[in-house]
């Protein structure tokens, strides 16, 4: 699936409908360069899933956690990481056995440490905006694909 959004307020609307087609436990790699808006689309999904504070990329920390009254979101940025055995002082084994949502940006630097992603988001810049290219890697990411693009259309 391919989007253009053409600015931050439909980079979170998009997050928004992406989450209100997420189930409770499934893992999204961003992958994207520098300022591309994996944070705002996280972000996006976030506010939908009831969360009303800040949400700042987790860059020095590597893991936010979020509590959310449907499910734990757990959102990685491993942009610093320099060593993917780092993720092991993170706990993120426990964290593992928790059925949960993860939005992971640079999940290449997480090795095979990572959980494997259901869908891959690519974010780029565009001269009007953003453009997203979504790919599902299981059912569960087929899934949501094929929900996020039947309100795209109605949209």
């Amino acid at each position: 699936m391919e989007l253009e959004l053409t600015d931050v307020t439909a980079q979170l609307a998009f997050g928004a409908r992406l989450a209100a087609q997420l189930p409770s436990q499934c893992v999204i790699y961003l992958e994207g360069d520098l300022g591309t808006g994996k944070t705002t689309l996280t972000r996006g999904i976030l506010r939908h899933l009831g969360h009303s504070g800040a949400v700042r990329s987790p860059t020095y920390t590597l893991l936010e956690p979020y509590q959310l009254a449907r499910c734990a979101l757990y959102h990685l940025d491993l942009y610093r990481l320099i060593d993917p055995e780092d993720l092991e002082d993170l706990g993120l084994r426990d964290l593992l056995a928790d059925d949960a949502l993860w939005c992971i940006e640079w999940p290449e630097r997480g090795a095979q440490r990572l959980p494997p992603a259901d869908l891959t988001i690519q974010l780029a810049h565009h001269p009007a905006g953003r453009h997203l290219h979504l790919r599902g890697h299981t059912t569960v990411g087929a899934a949501v694909i094929a929900a996020v693009a039947a309100t795209e259309a109605i949209m």
